[in-house]
């Protein structure tokens, strides 16, 4: 049974947080969707609020910490990434940015994220689109179309028949995710030979 790797990182300030508590029910959505196709699912879970000096330091020093460090490479090395911030002032925390900012450019090329937001009000929704996408659009990830915005008055209603509840756009959206995961092609292995282009240009021509 092939095992995939599912690292959420939570931007939530408090203990328990909304922030977390979203971050565990698209974890657990996708999860129960994979379990369906029998993959095995090693899941971690990044909180930014107990990484919160180390990320400051990183910027000061230039240098991560250890625990730091092992974040960022728990993220690149996932097969999938469930990423949830809350929004202050219509974006996503600064805390949210900062780790992220921290992120080589590349090393989510092709990976599949599920990002999601949490708010006072719902008014605050638009950021999914106009923060949350461009940023994970620059870090050249594969975002899934279904994102998930939970406002205060959406936790403990199944919605009406004008608008989805949450528990129904939480278990869209962790399908979409599961299912671009599991069809997402195996990471090359680190022993595979990269011959680079000018390289092959250069064959070509002795050829």
């Amino acid at each position: 049974m092939q095992t995939l790797k599912l690292v959420a990182v939570s931007a939530g300030l408090s203990s328990p947080s909304s922030t977390r508590l979203l971050t565990d029910r698209l974890l657990q959505a996708a999860r129960y969707r994979l379990a369906e196709q029998e993959y095995a699912v090693d899941v971690q879970v990044v909180e930014l609020r107990d990484l919160a000096v180390d990320i400051a330091n990183n910027f000061v020093t230039g240098f991560p910490s250890g625990r730091l460090q092992d974040a960022i490479d728990a993220v690149t090395d996932a097969d999938g990434v469930i990423a949830v911030t809350p929004v202050f002032t219509a974006s996503y925390s600064g805390l949210f940015k900062s780790f992220f900012d921290l992120i080589d450019p590349a090393a989510l090329t092709g990976t599949p994220v599920l990002i999601g937001a949490t708010g006072g009000t719902a008014r605050h929704s638009l950021v999914l689109d106009h923060a949350l996408r461009p940023l994970f659009a620059y870090l050249r990830a594969l975002v899934v179309p279904t994102a998930v915005y939970a406002a205060s008055e959406d936790w403990g209603t199944g919605g009406d028949e004008y608008t989805e509840g949450l528990p129904t756009r939480i278990t869209r959206a962790g399908d979409e995710f599961a299912d671009t995961v599991a069809a997402r092609p195996a990471r090359r292995a680190e022993d595979d030979e990269v011959v680079p282009f000018e390289k092959q240009l250069a064959d070509l021509r002795l050829d």
